[in-house]
């Protein structure tokens, strides 16, 4: 009885703790949203540029678009939703980062990084590529994007 009592308790907290509310969590989304990253985060999930000082190595298993952007940027605003529902519709597929260049100043740096919004494209094979700007139209953003994911980042 006691035993029996246990199990069921036990399943019960499971059940709790799996319905906790707390964000889906990958490595590159939280809730099918961009992740964004700490200086820590981005070496240990992205590149770790202190051991890599002249080579680009890129740490993860899926191909990745990192968004460099600051809250109080107008066409950053305009650019975000559309790749948050691009990250849901690559999720599994694709990384989505951001940074906050104003709480990650090195990083924004270390790429050159001097108007934004800019996205660093990482491909599987090869060097990441900067592209910089944003449409005031969200279709615009979405298909822009949509495009270089498919033929650049994906290769459909």
């Amino acid at each position: 009885m006691k035993k029996s009592l246990l199990i069921t308790l036990l399943a019960i907290a499971v059940t709790l703790n799996s319905f906790s509310g707390q964000p889906v969590k990958t490595a590159g989304t939280v809730d099918n949203k961009p992740v964004n990253l700490t200086r820590s985060e981005f070496i240990n999930k992205v590149m770790d540029f202190e051991k890599n000082k002249t080579e680009w190595v890129y740490k993860g298993d899926k191909p990745a678009i990192v968004d460099f952007y600051a809250d109080w940027c107008g066409p950053c605003k305009k650019v975000a939703p559309a790749l948050d529902e691009l990250a849901t519709e690559y999720a599994g597929k694709v990384y989505f980062y951001k940074i906050n260049i104003d709480k990650e100043p090195e990083l924004a740096g270390l790429f050159g990084v001097q108007n934004i919004p800019t996205f660093l494209i990482i491909p599987m094979k090869g060097k990441p590529t900067l592209s910089s700007g944003a449409s005031a139209n969200h279709e615009e953003n979405k298909t822009r994007f949509k495009k270089l994911i498919d033929e650049v980042l994906l290769k459909q």
